[in-house]
């Protein structure tokens, strides 16, 4: 249960989110009169991807370790997406695609090995490729994009960040 929750569910977390962000991201365009998917070339740095690459990033990451993860095969999204609108879909479907994932499909995912193509001849355990690679690449990611757009403006915070947590009472 626990992979299924530290991949699964806190990966849809995340990307519920970012939706949030971009809702915001579009009320701060309207408000200064600027068009809203001009804010998906902005970067941070000139080496950097811009925010709506980031976007798509956080979307193949979140498919794609979770397919690893779950022993299943990740649906292939073309990169062609222009407009938050279209952004906001794609993430929609990452978010379907993840919905079809149920915690038994990690049973082995700790002890499953984990390649990738780039690392020719070497494999992480499911547990390791978690920790040490996909949640940390996810985070990068995201972090990115929230930080590209809070330094054009838009009003974003630790909350929006963090989203709805779950706290119950004693």
């Amino acid at each position: 249960m626990h992979m299924y929750f530290a991949s699964v569910q806190q990966t849809k977390l995340l990307l519920k989110n970012l939706l949030g962000w971009l809702e915001k991201a579009e009320g701060f365009a309207q408000s200064k009169k600027i068009e809203a998917d001009s804010l998906l070339t902005a970067r941070l740095a000139p080496d950097q991807f811009p925010l709506g690459r980031q976007i798509m990033i956080v979307c193949d990451n979140a498919k794609g370790y979770s397919a690893r993860l779950a022993g299943k095969t990740a649906p292939v999204h073309e990169d062609v997406e222009k407009t938050i609108p279209e952004l906001r879909q794609r993430i929609q479907k990452t978010l379907a695609f993840l919905d079809t994932l149920q915690a038994a499909d990690f049973a082995e995912a700790a002890e499953r090995r984990i390649t990738l193509p780039r690392m020719d001849g070497q494999y992480m355990s499911g547990a390791e490729y978690l920790i040490s690679y996909a949640l940390p690449n996810l985070h990068f990611h995201t972090t990115t994009a929230y930080s590209i757009l809070r330094h054009n403006g838009v009003e974003l915070g630790k909350s929006d960040f963090l989203g709805p947590l779950p706290w119950k009472p004693l």
